[in-house]
């Protein structure tokens, strides 16, 4: 390269031009980088009063000398692009403006333009110094031309004016200088470092280096650009045909927003900061010609996008509807998703039907999660991970099974009907949200509701209504009397406190303030007079507390789970790390004759015997007694499910019927047992055949806590209590039992040289609930520390349905066992229980190094 200073002046005399390539971005300055430049060059022009050759350093220009036009005098503007246009303005201006002001002055005026802004001697954009990127020439045409219509919207055409009026404000009649200065310093002492590449200098590499780095430009500006350079020769076309118009469609951020979500569908984790390294790793491979292509898919998202931006646009009109009311739940994280079913379709892989069903499969989801007041912030992961989990063969079915396992918190029925009457949806989700769903159960609620009355104000726009409590937020004496009289043992404050937030206390209404806390009596008369459906349904009662309320809550439990699809009905929503479907399917498919353990099950469905044999011993599950212990004895505890058509047998004759063969002790022949890899291939699935389970022999104490446990829990709360023993026995840690009524299995950490009592976290009883140990850390080393004992608490408390107040730190508080159901709960506390480990070791180094400088 060749690297000079120089100043304005020698850049654009002499017949050089200036092309601003396709893949820069449209000239963005705005009036804060206006006011800079112009501050920097009156501030010269008074420092030439005394200093003449004073200079301002302007920055970097970076150009090219590819081949890019005949008369080899040419030079693309890799960088600087934006000050240079801007300074041509500038020129033009000045020379407006002794056209204004010194009209006779013929002479000046031909010397900028002519030696500045074009060259005389050549005709149409050849005769331009600056020819700016395709999006700006038309505005730049006429402001050299003089002919600018200022009515229409363009960043150069503001700076234009902007110049005019400063050049106004600065020339004083008086003085014949300060014009002259104001030239001078603009062509003269404005300086540039001009870098010029030469030969087969790869320009783009340059401008990636000069612009991705320091992200001067945005993500988006940054693709742009990358895939008009690799466009080549066919960047006019490409830019004409397929960019300017997806440009026309779609906002810059919409159109950044556009290229993340191309990404997310590839590779779910990306971050918005990844879209230029993500895509280009993508596109580097390509040729020219499947570059193009590739612009010319964007294009065809952005014709989808466009739709779902505004679904007006959309021609189906129950997808059109449906649009607008995903739409309308106010959050960006869905889009990933949204715009997938668009694109399948337009892909001709589903049909219209298929995208209205998705996405009030979307519309169903997002519902029953706020009304049980399921975290928002895993929304984002969770829309990302869909395509990827989904495939191109997506289906209505497939994606309600991936909102159904998991810690998705896609609310069941039961969920809903409970949530309803005892979550504070008064301040669950955001406003807009709330109250979206309030207007979408006034769709759902019957006909026969109607009002009568059709002056009221509500039956026109649902806009103009907000969100009442009917039973009021502060409580007057003929409401508290109300409430009194309709409770037993429970205080009016309680009730009050209990319901009131509620789905089931609450309506929309644009009577807000006069309904206010009146008597219900008085706001029935209100509510009877609404256009709403579903105040008439409140106004049909004639006293409204406690009662009122809960059967209202199951109306609208009942209208919400008929309104909005639920998950999978078989399936658990929480995820637990079992199938149980798939043990079923596997019991299902040994064949007579043949026999499988509970090992060789649990191995295939993801568990452990112990909740495997306890879960075939509670279902009706067909051929459950072909399963047997790891030795070929049928388990101890084994009877017919009732109605079984074997009940009056004995098993052991049923399996000889089959062609089972016993020895002796009763024990079923192992020839005939199936290996786990067999047992899979069955049913489809593809397991190694050196994960056959080998059942360890457990001491008597595991023995009676186990028994104890498969006794009082189910199998998902046993399969989870196993493994969060495993986990905690691969951190080092032991296990030790009580032996009280309520057995107990406490997890033990190794002594140490400096801490000599034992230590333990949580024990778990097999009644149900973990006690954490925050009583006897108080005086065992490190954890006697409050700071510790909090940070423990806090990290437990991660876990869904741990709750454990910060004033319990020297106490026994506890939680449910059924925590450990989930595989997310349970990962986070086995994650707490690595941060205590951690803590013991970083304890440990800190007394022996203690110990050794001593």
């Amino acid at each position: 390269m060749d690297v000079q200073e120089t100043r304005l002046r020698e850049v654009l005399q002499g017949q050089t031009q200036y092309r601003v390539p396709l893949y820069q971005r449209p000239y963005s300055w705005t009036l804060k980088q206006l006011e800079r430049m112009w501050a920097d060059i009156i501030e010269l022009a008074e420092t030439h009063v005394t200093s003449p050759s004073a200079t301002h350093f302007t920055g970097s220009l970076v150009l090219s000398t590819g081949q890019i036009g005949p008369n080899g005098t040419e030079f693309l503007v890799v960088d600087g692009q934006q000050r240079l246009t801007t300074l041509s303005i500038l020129i033009a201006a000045m020379r407006d403006h002794y056209a204004e002001t010194e009209p006779d002055d013929l002479a000046q005026i031909a010397r900028l333009e002519e030696t500045f802004l074009i060259d005389r001697f050549k005709q149409g954009d050849a005769r331009l110094k600056l020819l700016p990127t395709q999006a700006d020439r038309p505005a730049y045409r006429s402001i050299v031309a003089g002919s600018i219509d200022h009515s229409a919207p363009s960043g150069l055409l503001e700076a234009y004016r902007f110049f005019r009026t400063k050049l106004r404000l600065a020339d004083d009649p008086d003085d014949p200088h300060d014009m002259p200065r104001i030239e001078g310093a603009v062509l003269n002492g404005l300086v540039f470092v001009a870098i010029t590449a030469k030969g087969d200098d790869n320009v783009y590499r340059i401008f990636e280096s000069l612009n991705n780095t320091g992200m001067k430009l945005t993500q988006g500006d940054l693709l742009r650009n990358y895939l008009f350079m690799r466009a080549g020769e066919r960047g006019d076309e490409v830019y004409e045909t397929w960019w300017l118009p997806m440009q026309k469609l779609l906002s810059p951020s919409d159109l950044e927003a556009l290229f993340w979500i191309d990404l997310i569908w590839r590779s779910p984790d990306s971050k918005a900061g990844d879209i230029y390294s993500g895509q280009v790793e993508r596109l580097r491979h390509l040729d020219q010609d499947q570059v193009i292509d590739e612009v010319k898919r964007f294009k065809r998202l952005a014709e989808l996008f466009a739709i779902y931006r505004d679904p007006s646009l959309e021609q189906n009109t129950a997808v059109a509807r449906q649009l607008r009311r995903v739409k309308s739940w106010g959050i960006g994280s869905m889009d990933v998703l949204v715009l997938f079913w668009l694109r399948l379709r337009d892909d001709g892989l589903i049909g219209e039907a298929d995208v209205v069903a998705a996405l009030h499969l979307i519309e169903s989801f997002l519902v029953r999660r706020i009304i049980i007041g399921a975290p928002a912030n895993s929304l984002p992961k969770i829309f990302n991970r869909a395509v990827t989990e989904l495939g191109e063969t997506a289906s209505v079915d497939a994606l309600r099974r991936y909102f159904t396992v998991g810690r998705k918190f896609f609310a069941t029925d039961a969920q809903i009907a409970e949530a309803v009457l005892s979550k504070p949806f008064y301040y669950q989700g955001r406003p807009h949200q709330r109250k979206t769903v309030l207007a979408w159960l006034e769709e759902a609620t019957p006909v026969k509701f109607r009002g009568v009355d059709h002056k009221a104000r509500e039956l026109a726009d649902l806009s103009e209504t907000s969100i009442e409590h009917v039973m009021p937020q502060t409580l007057s004496p003929a409401w508290r009397d109300a409430i009194a009289s309709q409770t037993d043992d429970r205080s009016v404050d309680e009730v009050h406190e209990e319901l009131l937030h509620t789905l089931a206390n609450l309506t929309l209404t644009a009577y807000n303030s006069e309904l206010s806390n009146r008597p219900f009596a008085e706001k029935r008369e209100l509510l009877e007079s609404s256009g709403l459906r579903m105040n008439h349904e409140i106004a049909a009662r004639q006293t409204w507390g406690p009662e009122a309320i809960l059967e209202r809550g199951r109306v609208l439990a009942e209208r919400i789970v008929t309104t909005w699809v639920g998950p999978v009905a078989e399936t658990d929503s929480s995820d637990s790390g079992v199938s149980w479907k798939i043990a079923i399917d596997a019991v299902g498919a040994i064949p007579a004759g043949r026999w499988a353990s509970y090992g060789d099950v649990a191995a295939i469905a993801g568990t452990h015997p112990v909740p495997l044999g306890q879960f075939l011993a509670t279902k009706p599950i067909p051929g459950a007694y072909r399963v047997l212990q790891a030795a070929g004895t049928v388990s101890p505890g084994f009877y017919w499910n009732p109605g079984s058509e074997y009940a009056a047998r004995d098993v052991h004759d049923v399996l000889r019927t089959e062609g089972i063969e016993f020895d002796s002790e009763l024990r079923a022949s192992p020839d005939q047992r199936m290996q786990v890899s067999e047992l899979a291939e069955l049913i489809g699935l593809s397991v190694r055949s050196d994960v056959e389970p080998q059942i360890e022999e457990e001491g008597a104490e595991r023995t009676a806590f186990m028994t104890q446990l498969t006794a009082s829990q189910p199998p998902t709360t046993i399969h989870g209590v196993i493994e969060l023993l495993d986990a905690w026995e691969r951190l080092g840690g032991h296990l030790t039992y009580g032996s009280g009524e309520d057995l107990a299995c406490i997890l033990q950490a190794p002594t140490g040289p400096a801490r000599p009592k034992h230590l333990w976290p949580i024990a778990l009883y097999a009644s149900g609930y973990v006690e954490v140990g925050f009583q006897y850390l108080v005086t065992r080393p490190p954890f006697d520390e409050p700071e510790l004992r909090e940070e423990l608490r806090a990290r437990l408390g991660e876990a869904k349905g741990v709750d454990l107040p910060p004033d319990k730190l020297n106490k026994r508080p506890s939680f449910p066992l059924d925590v450990f159901d989930d595989r997310g709960d349970r990962e986070r506390i086995v994650e707490a229980l690595e941060w205590f480990m951690s803590e013991l070791d970083r304890y440990d180094q800190k007394m022996a190094a203690k110990e050794t400088a001593a």
